[in-house]
């Protein structure tokens, strides 16, 4: 059994079909990445997976159990099970950086204090970011303050994390700090979902890769099946396209 399982997804925006009939499936511990064109899906589909964009057609399964997205307690399920993390860090600017992490366990989750920022401690240290639990997101780097996205997003133990073009507003010497972060997630075994413009890390990192165009999903594969051999035009045409002008 997939750990996640997509089925036959579609979603609008406005009278759009932004999503139409997308089907992936993701193991436990498994690292799929979603590339393809702007306005190609892949965030929405984030969106939908999280609940902040409800599907009009399809079945979405988290370990067996299908997830009603018109429901109120499986969406409160869903997002104890599941977290986003997005481009922007949207972080709390009135609270410290420790405080940013263990909000959502105190808040959401009712863990005693004393136990939640002990917990915010040790995600801070494994982004390398233990030092600067006293300070505020403006006195942080981008990089910085998406670590401690990073780590705010752990904060209530997800078994699925998404990962919604985290690098991309980042300046370009501060991106391998958080992709340092994220390699460490894979190695610890965490399923995730990754859209990024990041070509080498995606072809590093990837057990799966997705090629998206107009809302479906093209084709999918293993990085090195959709890197060097893919066998949709419109895969080849792309690969070729971003490779021969990398970010």
């Amino acid at each position: 059994m997939s750990h996640l399982e997509i089925r036959n997804v579609s979603s609008v925006y406005g009278k759009q079909r932004v999503l139409q009939d997308v089907s992936l499936s993701a193991d436990k511990g498994e690292v799929v990445s979603l590339i393809g064109p702007s306005g190609s899906g892949k965030s929405t589909l984030l969106r939908v997976l999280i609940g902040l964009t409800p599907p009009i057609d399809g079945e979405i399964h988290i370990a067996g159990e299908r997830v009603d997205y018109s429901s109120r307690r499986h969406l409160r399920r869903l997002r104890n099970r599941m977290a986003i993390v997005f481009q922007q860090y949207n972080l709390f600017q009135n609270m410290s950086v420790l405080r940013n992490v263990a909000i959502a366990p105190i808040k959401i989750k009712k863990r005693p204090r004393r136990e939640a920022e002990e917990h915010a401690r040790s995600l801070l240290k494994k982004v390398g970011m233990e030092d600067k639990q006293d300070a505020y997101p403006d006195q942080l780097s981008g990089g910085q303050q998406q670590r401690v996205a990073i780590a705010r997003a752990l904060a209530t133990n997800p078994e699925l994390l998404l990962l919604d073009e985290v690098t991309s507003a980042l300046d370009p010497e501060r991106v391998n700090e958080v992709l340092d972060t994220i390699r460490l997630l894979r190695s610890e075994g965490i399923t995730m979902l990754i859209v990024s413009h990041e070509m080498a890390f995606v072809r590093e990192v990837s057990t799966k890769v997705a090629m998206m165009d107009s809302g479906r999903i093209v084709e999918i594969g293993t990085p090195d099946q959709i890197f060097a051999a893919p066998r949709e035009n419109r895969t080849r045409e792309f690969v070729s396209k971003i490779l021969s002008h990398p970010k």
